[in-house]
């Protein structure tokens, strides 16, 4: 399936298209890669990675965590829903078109929630995202605020 993202991951454990067991392979699998892909960007860029503080998503000033909270619950409904539309199988014969240009509205729609919650959150919606920068850039507030990255999507 090509999801890389615990949220998608989530969504579709519930909707019975995955088994907890995959589902549970998947998001560690997930994980362990954001945590590798983080090391990897550290190892190579090194002044840019501590530059933008390691890529952690935190709750920027002037922001509750209520509000960051909010923002990353519709932000990753709005993702995990235009997955599912995008990629339902039971469409029509005369829309078989259509899952060859899938990634085009998931990619879109990640795209407009990332214009609207990048102020806020830095846009999680993707808990391994999240997950791996806290991991290698330790810092005590991306710690502090990850909760909002796993409990909102």
């Amino acid at each position: 399936g090509g999801h890389v993202n615990p949220a998608v991951t989530f969504g579709l454990f519930l909707a019975r298209k995955v088994s907890l067991i995959r589902a549970v392979a998947y998001i560690v699998a997930q994980s362990l890669g954001a945590i590798v892909g983080v090391g990897l960007v550290k190892a190579f860029q090194k002044h840019n990675y501590n530059s933008q503080g390691g890529g952690a998503n935190t709750v920027a000033p002037g922001y509750s965590k209520g509000s960051a909270l909010g923002a990353e619950i519709i932000g990753t409904f709005v993702l995990v829903y235009t997955v599912f539309s995008a990629t339902d199988p039971k469409r029509s014969a005369r829309d078989s078109h259509v899952p060859v240009l899938a990634p085009l509205p998931i990619g879109f729609a990640v795209f407009i929630v990332h214009l609207a919650t990048i102020p806020i959150t830095g846009t999680g919606i993707n808990p391994a995202r999240s997950f791996g920068p806290a991991v290698i850039f330790n810092n005590e507030k991306a710690w502090d605020d990850q909760w909002v990255s796993w409990a909102g999507p």
